[in-house]
């Protein structure tokens, strides 16, 4: 799965003004409806009261804003897969909603048979399942989840909202 986004913005969509560094951004993936193309939206934590959008929302995070570095390809950022999707909703930073849980353990389970992650156990609580990323060896905690066809039917709607399915069980069956 590939999804060619752009990078998260320099500016509200919301106000226009330019975020401040280590700021909370509510960043939204959402198709419009009718729309074949993903958007971003990227708005301060403060600006999401009242906000709307029109479409689907297929997944969103809050990460702290970072400025782009000089040096920095924006090129090599657009491009964001499954290991990027991944990578962003279940950095520690980052705050994750309920709804984006299953998609982060699907993830993890698919970036695992691609061997990108590394299962480590479990963490001291027996909470969540720690991963290692083969790439930088870094760790990420996943709650641990139950893998039943609801769980699959769940993720396949979302994921059908990334990238344009339908929605329907064809997809669940055979994950099962």
């Amino acid at each position: 799965m590939e999804l060619n986004l752009p990078p998260m913005s320099e500016t509200s969509c919301v106000s226009g003004e330019a975020f401040l560094e280590d700021e909370r951004v509510v960043s939204l993936l959402v198709r419009p409806e009718g729309g074949e193309q993903i958007v971003r939206y990227d708005l301060r934590e403060s600006e999401l009261a009242g906000w709307e959008y029109e479409g689907r929302l297929a997944c969103r995070w809050t990460q702290l804003y970072t400025p782009r570095r000089q040096n920095e390809n924006p090129e090599r950022n657009m491009k964001l897969t499954a290991e990027s999707i991944f990578l962003t909703l279940a950095d520690p930073a980052a705050e994750i909603s309920a709804d984006e849980t299953r998609l982060v353990q699907f993830l993890a389970l698919m970036l695992e048979r691609k061997r990108a992650l590394r299962p480590k156990g479990l963490n001291a609580a027996g909470t969540h399942t720690v991963y290692e990323h083969a790439g930088t060896k870094q760790r990420y905690e996943v709650p641990v989840g139950e893998l039943s066809p609801e769980f699959f039917m769940a993720v396949q709607e979302q994921l059908s909202v990334l990238v344009g399915g339908t929605g329907g069980g064809g997809a669940a069956a055979s994950a099962e």
